[in-house]
């Protein structure tokens, strides 16, 4: 059970799914592969660079779940020459089609969660579609005790932080505008670290899809005037 599959199923359970972006979500869960990597000393951080732990560290035992497995996929991905990786690198080039990933992780463990992916594509997937299972109890276990790692994380891709309820209750308001301060309770340097650097990655990327929004308006008034 890993952070990022625990974060996806938040979103899930939130109802949040068609207002989550996929690509915030994407960069969100390479963060939270990021904060498991570094909590089970597979990496590190030196300032913003991250620097990979003994390749013996990441061969998953022959017992782990798929979602174990796509954690040693990223670990194996690790950029291991210098000057290494930045946290934001990491973000982007790891979150690329990270969703889908993830999604498809639930498919094993639900048919009916399969099922319903493939009529709609998408983050829709309806909460009863999920597996009733130790998987999902923990994630919502994590979410209901307001686990701050995983409440920061699911605030980033879009869903309400810490006084938002569980996730049978709904979702509240997003802030996309955290900060470094704003994890300062954390005590842990590392994860503030990653958490700040999704926080930017995910305010940079609705930067880009306002810009291209705009674009688009101004080309449709531009054939309109025609």
């Amino acid at each position: 059970m890993t952070t990022a599959r625990d974060l996806l199923v938040v979103v899930i359970d939130t109802r949040s799914g068609p207002s989550v972006e996929q690509g915030d979500l994407s960069l969100a869960l390479a963060g939270a592969e990021l904060i498991d990597l570094i909590d089970a000393g597979v990496a590190d951080l030196h300032r913003d660079r991250v620097v990979p732990g003994p390749w013996e560290a990441v061969e998953p035992a022959a017992e782990s779940g798929t979602d174990d497995r796509l954690l040693w996929q990223a670990a194996s991905s690790l950029v291991r020459r210098e000057p290494h990786e930045s946290v934001e690198d990491w973000l982007w080039r790891r979150g690329r089609d990270l969703v889908a990933a993830y999604l498809a992780v639930l498919e094993t463990g639900s048919s009916a969660a399969g099922r319903w992916r493939a009529r709609k594509p998408s983050l829709s997937i309806d909460p009863s579609a999920l597996a009733d299972s130790p998987a999902r109890w923990h994630a919502n276990d994590r979410w209901a005790a307001h686990e701050p790692v995983l409440a920061a994380l699911a605030a980033a891709a879009g869903v309400g932080g810490r006084d938002d309820g569980d996730p049978i209750d709904g979702s509240g308001d997003r802030d996309s505008g955290a900060d470094r301060d704003d994890f300062a309770d954390l005590g842990n340097d590392r994860a503030v670290t990653v958490l700040a650097a999704v926080n930017e990655a995910v305010v940079e990327l609705a930067g880009v899809r306002q810009r291209r929004a705009i674009e688009t308006a101004a080309f449709d008034n531009i054939w309109r005037a025609l």
